[in-house]
């Protein structure tokens, strides 16, 4: 079942502030605090040997709505962990990240691999990069909370997406107190579902196939006009 809300007007109040919670940064965003970013020196964390037993990012992967014709934004790419296992099984993927550091982990594991269908893309906080209606899928992997300018990135994300296009978003479970996991690294469905539908994007389904993660699923408009800037 399709959920459609409307986009925030222009100039309606979507951020505030707070005393910052631990692992916080005191900004607020449609009453949720942002977390603190994981900078690249937490990139022995991405790639640590136990992640695919504990998270099946297996059944992560193999779960995107792609095939061997898709363009698709791996966006928050980190180390390129799901990047490069997912290049085999997609027409040209995007790596998308805002530290420099970790596109050169990335870059130097694409040559040594021989991998030529996916280009890593420095992104800022309010912009991934990307042209408009270029990819077929964007996803997220525990990566969306952290963004400082949420909608703002959201909206370029929305437009980087081709009409019908998809965006998969992948968060800790906040619903389930036994994922280990920092309050503020994790998101409830409910609050998913209210921030992606504030951008004009359709909730399609949360395929609950991972043992600590949501795996929520939402669709732009395959119409001309979208209404992704709030007009």
């Amino acid at each position: 079942m399709l959920l459609w809300f409307s986009a925030p007007l222009a100039g309606e109040q979507i951020y505030g502030a707070k005393t910052p919670a631990r692992d916080g940064i005191g900004k607020t965003y449609l009453g949720r605090e942002i977390s603190q970013v994981m900078g690249h020196l937490g990139a022995g964390w991405l790639e640590r040997s136990d992640r695919e037993r504990v998270e099946r990012t297996d059944l992560l992967l193999s779960s995107l709505p792609v095939d061997d014709t898709s363009i698709v934004a791996d966006i928050g790419a980190g180390t390129g962990y799901f990047s490069l296992r997912l290049a085999n099984r997609v027409g040209y993927l995007y790596a998308v990240d805002i530290q420099q550091e970790m596109l050169d982990i990335m870059d130097a594991r694409i040559a040594a691999s021989g991998i030529s269908n996916v280009e890593t893309v420095l992104g800022t906080e309010t912009s991934p990069g990307l042209q408009a209606n270029s990819v077929d899928l964007i996803f997220l992997v525990d990566a969306y909370h952290e963004f400082s300018y949420p909608f703002e990135m959201g909206r370029a994300m929305v437009e980087a997406l081709k009409p019908g296009g998809q965006l998969v978003l992948i968060e800790y479970r906040a619903e389930d107190r036994r994922v280990p996991i920092k309050r503020l690294h994790k998101m409830s469905e409910a609050q998913v579902v209210k921030e992606m539908t504030a951008l004009g994007l359709a909730f399609e389904y949360n395929d609950n196939v991972l043992p600590q993660q949501h795996f929520l699923v939402f669709a732009k408009s395959s119409l001309e006009e979208t209404n992704t800037r709030g007009d």
